[in-house]
């Protein structure tokens, strides 16, 4: 296992910036706790009344929707490449979803906790499995692939 694997990095909200092009209200990622490149990647996503999909998603039973709930572990999953030196500078793009599972909801005031592994890489694609849990429970599973461009 070469150093760099065995590092372990942390990305707060402006350094995730440096990593994927999403901004407000597309960035669905607040902070990287720790990431080893090659391997996993642990953030979250604070929810508050203030993110526009509760406005209409429900009105008076506001619930994050599904897709989004992905989309913030493929984001959370991007650093486990972009931080290897090879894939430094590039971007990663979402190329695919299998296996997703929703087994609970996500509303304003939830912390939505995200541990993405990396299952595989090939070249420039990498298949990952993600979990997002709320306050210790499971609320969403996916296998993610990414291409790296």
């Amino acid at each position: 296992m070469s150093e760099e694997q065995k590092t372990i990095l942390t990305y707060d909200a402006v350094q995730i910036l440096d990593l994927v092009p999403h901004r407000y209200p597309f960035l669905l990622v607040d902070r990287i706790t720790e990431c080893v490149p090659g391997e996993y990647a642990i953030g979250y996503k604070n929810l508050t009344w203030n993110e526009e999909f509760f406005q209409g998603h429900f009105p008076n039973n506001p619930v994050m929707p599904g897709v989004l709930q992905i989309e913030a572990m493929a984001q959370c999953s991007a650093p486990i490449l972009l931080s290897m030196d090879k894939f430094k500078g590039k971007l990663a793009l979402f190329a695919g979803i299998e296996n997703a599972r929703f087994k609970g909801i996500v509303r304003p005031g939830d912390r939505l906790d995200m541990r993405i592994d990396l299952l595989k890489l090939k070249g420039p694609i990498g298949k990952s499995h993600g979990v997002g849990m709320v306050d210790g429970k499971i609320v969403v599973e996916a296998d993610m692939m990414v291409c790296i461009k």
